[in-house]
């Protein structure tokens, strides 16, 4: 094959990054924009619809490049991290879609939920996109639902990270302005733990759904391999921070910290981990 063979979904991952680029600059200028008061505010919803129709255009340009390399290679995106991260890329950005068009009160919130996809976005960039080879133990229905269920999982958690990070951000003196005309940081933080009773409740069934794919695969149900026990680890610290969000009711900014601080684990989780163990996770048998 030559390169314009091999490479042909890039142009389609290239167009969609710059949609979600463009996207984050109309989100910041939005918010900058509501700092002028009502005016402002009036300008920020008309700059939020286009956020929003970018995100959308991101999200689709990025289902035409996977379909494209699976097309090409014969399977899905799950095996290097070249097609994980794109793959998390197309995932991350429906979801977070999908509750931005829903919920307005989280519209603020992609001044920090798209920088974030935007870094792994320039993660991808840096990563030579080869193709793989699909291990026989992943031809198994189980997988999808193991999947599945983890994307939903680490999109709420996305989520609930970026109400974290707005009430952290009006915590600071100097940023305030720029989102006052956003509900008291109770109601934010109400929202932000709802979004986390969801992904607990996704990281649960990823959890059991792996299990079972893992004795198919594998022939036992658990291992303790690197993976397994970081993805653990995650299922206990959200259950510990809801646990003592409901019981002693921590201050919000503490909740607020918990929050993006389980986020940033489930990140390495996913991308980190598999990448640096040998287990059977890391799709080599």
């Amino acid at each position: 094959m030559n390169g314009e063979e091999v490479f042909t979904e890039l142009p389609w991952f290239y167009t969609g990054l710059a949609a979600y680029m463009l996207a984050t600059l109309l989100a910041v200028y939005g918010v900058v924009r509501a700092r002028s008061g009502p005016a402002g505010a009036a300008v920020t919803r008309t700059y939020e619809s286009a956020v929003l129709l970018l995100i959308t255009a991101g999200v689709l340009l990025l289902t035409i490049s996977l379909a494209v390399r699976w097309l090409r290679i014969g399977h899905g995106p799950f095996v290097n991290l070249f097609e994980l991260l794109i793959s998390q890329l197309f995932s991350l950005g429906l979801v977070y879609a999908i509750a931005y068009w829903r919920l307005p009160v989280i519209r603020p919130t992609a001044v920090v939920v798209m920088p974030v996809l935007l870094l792994m976005g320039a993660w991808v960039l840096m990563i030579e996109p080869v193709d793989s080879a699909y291990p026989p133990t992943y031809y198994n229905k189980w997988l999808w639902a193991h999947v599945g269920f983890g994307k939903f999982f680490l999109a709420f958690c996305l989520v609930g990270a970026g109400l974290a990070g707005i009430i952290l951000m009006r915590g600071i003196q100097r940023l305030a302005p720029f989102f006052r005309s956003l509900p008291p940081d109770k109601v934010l933080d109400h929202l932000a733990w709802r979004f986390m009773i969801l992904a607990l409740i996704f990281d649960s069934l990823m959890l059991i759904a792996g299990a079972v794919w893992a004795q198919d695969a594998w022939g036992r149900y658990w291992a303790w391999d690197a993976l397994e026990t970081s993805s653990f680890l995650n299922w206990l610290f959200i259950g510990a921070a809801l646990h003592a969000r409901l019981t002693y009711r921590i201050p919000i900014r503490v909740g607020a910290l918990a929050i993006i601080g389980i986020f940033v684990f489930a990140f390495f989780t996913y991308f980190g981990t598999p990448f640096v163990s040998e287990a059977a996770h890391k799709g080599v048998i």
